[in-house]
């Protein structure tokens, strides 16, 4: 039950920064569903690999290269998912920031 309603407030994120934000392209509704599902994924199979790897840049940078992280697994999904669509890595990197901050911030309202 908690992995659906962390999808729910994901898609709620993603589909409220895609109507925020001109450079991000989305279906509608249920194409955010299956963004926050792919990202979901991607960030659970490969998140933790680039973790690793970036670790002496997210030290270096307080953990704000976490962002950037974020953003290539956002700017994934941007290549896996028809309907969704980002039109440049300046937009991916504003948009996984704002993604991740509306997450927060409906996660901390509910909770």
């Amino acid at each position: 039950m908690a992995f659906l309603l962390n999808i729910l407030v994901l898609s709620v994120a993603i589909f409220a920064v895609a109507q925020l934000l001109p450079a991000i392209h989305i279906r509608g509704f249920g194409t955010a569903v299956i963004v926050a599902v792919v990202y979901s994924v991607i960030n659970f199979l490969l998140g933790w690999l680039f973790f690793i790897l970036s670790l002496p840049f997210i030290i270096l940078t307080f953990g704000l290269f976490k962002f950037v992280i974020n953003a290539v697994l956002l700017w994934i999904t941007d290549k896996v998912v028809d309907g969704f669509k980002i039109d440049g890595f300046g937009w991916t990197l504003v948009a996984a920031f704002l993604i991740a901050l509306l997450d927060t911030v409906i996660r901390w309202v509910i909770y």
